[in-house]
């Protein structure tokens, strides 16, 4: 069986001793088969289809669009202001000494987005613009930085204008790095949206599922966590179901409406 912690921490060794505590926890439930190691995946489609995935986190926008057979576990709540219990958004960011003040100003300018496939850095903001766009667009260009903190460095450097930056990857990177964020400014935010899913293969049996969600819960419980937790941003564990994250596609299904197909 496989597992992954793929999309917080600003470095590898930031997620382990959370999955130190969370193994222990599910080894003591009688978890069948829990890895003693995660796996850090190249390609994460295909690992969040392996029928061997026991827990992974991916992101919304994915879920829905792309991976219609995986069991939504749960979700993490985050130590994050801009969060709302197990809901979260993005900011929209740019240069400190760019005249832009709100999403209006950077009409016709660059936008870096981390890829396609996100809802933080992507279908958010598309349903952010697409009131605004005009013949279907709202931006001049936009560049694919392949991560969230790589479209802040674009942005930094001039090599874009803007871009939505998942509020919990900043505060992460605020936290770890304050330098990383100097000249830049914020300039607005976007709608809630439910957080990153946790999930496992559409083989996890009842029981298996059932078992997951209460080592998540322990973990979240456990006092000899709470650094590991701290580490992370993660303050609790919550169920939502997978109708929750329909609002994900309405999303992008406005967007388009609008005449907005991309960014």
């Amino acid at each position: 069986m496989q597992v992954s912690l793929p999309m917080y921490g600003v470095s590898q060794d930031d997620v382990l001793p959370f999955w130190q505590a969370l193994r222990g926890w599910l080894v003591k439930l009688g978890v069948k088969q829990v890895p003693h190691s995660l796996v850090w995946p190249e390609d994460l489609l295909d690992h969040w289809s392996d029928p061997n995935l026991l827990l992974s986190q991916t992101c919304g926008f994915p879920l829905v669009e792309l991976l219609p057979d995986a069991n939504v576990v749960g979700v993490f709540s985050y130590q994050v202001a801009e969060c709302e219990g197990p809901y979260y958004r993005s900011i929209l960011i740019a240069r400190k000494d760019d005249i832009g003040k709100k999403l209006a100003d950077f009409r016709h300018r660059k936008v870096a987005f981390n890829s396609k496939d996100s809802q933080s850095g992507y279908n958010t903001l598309r349903g952010l613009v697409a009131p605004l766009a005009e013949d279907g667009k709202f931006f001049a260009e936009s560049v694919a930085s392949g991560s969230h903190y790589q479209s802040i460095e674009l942005v930094k450097q001039g090599a874009a204008d803007i871009a939505a930056i998942d509020c919990i990857s900043l505060e992460l990177l605020r936290r770890a790095n304050p330098d990383a964020l100097k000249g830049i400014k914020k300039v607005g935010e976007t709608a809630l949206a439910p957080g990153l899913p946790l999930i496992t293969s559409a083989q996890t049996s009842p029981a298996q599922l059932a078992l997951l969600r209460q080592a998540l819960r322990l973990t979240i419980e456990d006092p000899a966590s709470a650094e590991a937790r701290e580490k992370l941003l993660i303050k609790d564990f919550s169920v939502l179901p997978r109708s929750a994250y329909g609002a994900i596609s309405e999303l992008k299904q406005q967007a388009a409406e609008l005449g907005v197909m991309t960014l």
